[in-house]
């Protein structure tokens, strides 16, 4: 008995340790933009509104593999459906590393952002090679190592790009990437599809998100230079509304639906979505605002940091989302994820308020941006604990699916706030925001993050931990 049992917990040992490795390097290939944004903006002519785009567009890509990542990995096997991902992956890293103006940029990035589907297809994986009693533990493992690997990268990527070029601060990252793809190939048994219903993929219901994505994109993204012409704005929010009734519609009445609205039913997913994307529209706000603010011209009240410097100013907030992960994992499983995400929430609202009312030295900078981080990742990674272990074993991929498109959403929609703020408080002639933008927009993102607190508290009756 004991050596059939062995075996198992053996596999699963090196899965985890295999798909660390992977979580490292897309973590790093993810995490290059944000230091390099200004960098990015000086080379390629972008204003603050192109330069929010370029910080996201990743994301938004996400935002519609996850689900469908998650569904098909659920249905035919984790391993499969993440090795073709990483494949895309991989290309996107590539044509970002030869994109010679933004435009394919932007195609590389769209491209990348298939990596965000790979982790609910790791989660998948961990609950398949471990046992039930570590599988919270292991989720918080991987997701801390994804968050490592933004540390590697958004310490490199600076003095990648100053001392070579940004090409290859794309490149880099996209080697190791290609292979710890070869490395999870090699060492992850492949795991047996759990379920064979014939349904194929949702393409109207991915084409009704696609679109609303992208128009909400755009809503944000014109609105301080359409809002003098209402008009246009209107029509872009009629647009707007028609795509998400639309897609709510389809969703709904789907055999196969790319998002399965019915699990949102489950108060353990729909409240930990609900949490998620107010407390990253507070967070990516300050992602944004913070190297832009670094990166202004010293001559006035801004730093005139280069993209090394404002990689090592971020460094320490890189690692303390790095030690959050597992920190959280080990809280959840003690405390409850209730209370880890409430501790969460009261830090990051406190450090936003604090950055609103001292931004002046470096120091403030660099101290809130870690408490920024390390807050963001107890919160986010106990929300996906929380929820990959409240689901039926087959539901994982799609459960912890929504509450990361949620994340990504939450995420574009607080940084094209910011990158909004930035360009309506830029004044006329200038390419330099006023101060009052940044105050502005630190002052928002704490007032919405500090909204969670009344959202924990009103969803508190009832919570499963």
């Amino acid at each position: 008995m004991t050596t059939t049992q062995t075996p198992p917990l053996r596999v699963g040992k090196a899965a985890v340790g295999a798909l660390g490795a992977l979580a490292v390097a897309t973590g790093a290939l993810e995490s290059v933009v944000t230091p390099t944004l200004p960098l990015l903006q000086r080379e390629l002519e972008l204003n603050p509104s192109e330069g929010a785009l370029l910080s996201i567009v990743l994301l938004v890509t996400g935002a519609l593999v996850t689900p469908i990542a998650g569904k098909l990995g659920d249905r035919h096997g984790g391993k499969q459906i993440m090795i073709r991902l990483m494949t895309v992956v991989c290309a996107g890293g590539l044509v970002s590393a030869l994109a010679p103006n933004l435009p394919v940029l932007l195609l590389g990035q769209i491209l990348q952002g298939a990596m965000v589907g790979a982790l609910p297809l790791s989660f998948i994986l961990v609950r398949e090679h471990l046992p039930a009693g570590e599988a919270k533990v292991a989720v918080g493992v991987v997701s801390g190592l994804f968050v490592g690997g933004g540390t590697a990268g958004t310490l490199a990527a600076g003095p990648v790009a100053e001392g070579l070029s940004r090409h290859w601060m794309f490149a880099l990252p996209t080697f190791a990437v290609i292979g710890a793809t070869v490395l999870v190939n090699r060492v992850l048994p492949h795991d047996p599809p759990r379920r064979s219903d014939g349904a194929g993929v949702d393409l109207p219901g991915l084409v009704l998100l696609s679109g609303t994505l992208v128009t909400l994109m755009l809503v944000l993204a014109l609105a301080p230079e359409i809002a003098a012409r209402p008009p246009v704005l209107g029509a872009l929010v009629v647009l707007l509304a028609a795509f998400v009734t639309g897609w709510v519609a389809v969703e709904r009445r789907a055999a196969s639906p790319m998002v399965d609205l019915r699990m949102l039913s489950r108060p353990a997913v729909w409240k930990s979505c609900v949490l998620t994307f107010v407390i990253c529209v507070g967070t990516s706000m300050a992602v944004h605002l913070v190297p832009q603010l670094l990166a202004l011209s010293a001559d006035g009240y801004g730093f005139g940091a280069s993209a090394t410097q404002i990689g090592l100013f971020l460094l320490p907030g890189a690692v303390a989302a790095s030690l959050a992960g597992p920190v959280s994992g080990f809280g959840a499983r003690r405390y409850g994820s209730r209370a880890v995400v409430t501790a969460g929430i009261a830090i990051m609202s406190a450090a936003l308020i604090a950055l609103a009312a001292a931004h002046g030295e470096i120091g403030h900078l660099v101290i809130g941006k870690l408490l920024i981080a390390l807050a963001n990742g107890l919160c986010v990674t106990a929300l996906v604990t929380g929820t990959a272990t409240s689901v039926d074993r087959g539901d994982t991929g799609i459960a912890t699916g929504l509450v990361l498109v949620t994340r990504v959403i939450g995420f574009a929609v607080g940084v094209q706030i910011s990158g909004a703020i930035l360009t309506a408080g830029t004044p006329t002639g200038s390419n330099i925001p006023a101060e009052s933008a940044f105050v502005t927009g630190f002052v928002l993102a704490g007032a919405v993050t500090a909204l969670s607190l009344l959202v924990v508290r009103t969803l508190n009756k009832g919570d499963q931990e």
